[in-house]
């Protein structure tokens, strides 16, 4: 077997921040309007109990849009680049076949990580207007930075954490695992009513209320209560800005 262009090489994040532990990444899974304070600033409806929660927005990222190293090029095509800060939560076994109930859908969690789901909004609203899909606001180059990953067990009561992001030391959002509206296992059951999850997916689980714009220059921290942390710094990139 011959290859006609050379093969991209997997795409791994790190496990941990010492040591040459990586988990290679297959697909990247997100979530959107997950939280409800977050779903009424872009103007879309919260669900007043569970009940009228329906079923979650769904949509996926491409492997390669992962940013690893903190470095994120300003995108083209855009003057409107947004941060959504994220728990990211990596899958370690495959699913067994049909629909992962939600009493064991944590038996599939590997770890966890917080990522930035970035947006070019002005794209992905312009798509929403004409009722088009929003691929080109999300699924774009280094549109996806992540964090090394924390194996789950070292992440004690997760829905006790709260995520915080930074830009230029002053807070931009910051939210409570609490109040996801679909939690970890709720997601993943939904999920697999769409997809066979598999070892190596990532979900990005959404976003708090406070996302907003980033420039070339700005530095970004973002944490899931000290436990996790992501540190990086948009550059110029190739869009002329």
């Amino acid at each position: 077997m011959v290859d006609v262009i050379p093969p991209q090489p997997p795409v791994r994040v790190r496990v941990g921040t010492t040591g040459d532990t990586f988990f290679p990444v297959r697909r990247i899974y997100c979530v959107g309007r997950n939280f409800a304070d977050h779903a009424r600033e872009m103007g879309a409806d919260a669900p007043a109990s569970a009940a009228d929660r329906g079923r979650p927005v769904l949509f996926c990222k491409p492997v390669d849009a992962l940013v690893t190293d903190g470095v994120v090029p300003y995108p083209r095509g855009t003057s409107e680049l947004h941060h959504e800060l994220e728990l990211v939560v990596a899958i370690g076994q495959d699913a067994p076949p049909g629909i992962v109930d939600v009493a064991d859908a944590h038996s599939l969690v590997f770890g966890y990580a917080v990522g930035l789901d970035l947006t070019r909004r002005d794209l992905q609203a312009a798509a929403k207007a004409k009722g088009l899909p929003w691929d080109t606001g999300k699924a774009f180059d280094s549109s996806a930075p992540i964090s090394h990953l924390v194996p789950a067990a070292e992440v004690a009561d997760l829905d006790a954490k709260t995520l915080t992001l930074r830009v230029n030391d002053s807070v931009r959002q910051h939210g409570a695992l609490v109040d996801l509206i679909w939690d970890v296992p709720e997601i993943l059951h939904e999920l697999s009513r769409l997809f066979a999850l598999r070892a190596g997916d990532l979900v990005y689980m959404g976003t708090p209320a406070g996302v907003g714009p980033l420039q070339p220059g700005d530095r970004f921290v973002a944490s899931l209560d000290g436990v996790i942390e992501l540190t990086g710094q948009v550059t110029v990139g190739d869009s002329g800005l």
